[in-house]
């Protein structure tokens, strides 16, 4: 089949680069859909979660432009920032033990 040379799956693990602008908009977006949220009384994890997993925006209130901010980041990048959130927090416990 023509142009499919290459295309092949590969056992080497695959590398995503990130950029810091879209790491910056994504904590950006989180923390104001998270306000939102909370401002109208959602548990705001239950919500993001809905929405990360099923690509609904219907889980994020449209208070304050929440439910259009966070369409303008791929869900892959809102989770690509909560992990590294993540593991920050976990390797600054880790330095303090």
């Amino acid at each position: 089949m023509k142009g499919s040379e290459g295309m092949e799956p590969s056992d080497e693990t695959r590398r995503l680069w990130g950029h810091q602008e879209a790491e910056n908009q994504a904590d950006a977006v989180l923390r104001e859909v998270y306000s939102a949220l909370k401002d109208k009384g959602y548990n705001p994890i239950s919500q993001l979660v809905g929405y990360l997993l099923s690509g609904d925006p219907a889980y994020i209130t449209s208070h304050q432009g929440a439910r259009n901010l966070i369409r303008r980041v791929e869900r892959d990048e809102l989770l690509e920032e909560l992990l590294r959130q993540y593991v920050n927090q976990l390797e600054r416990q880790s330095t303090d033990v």
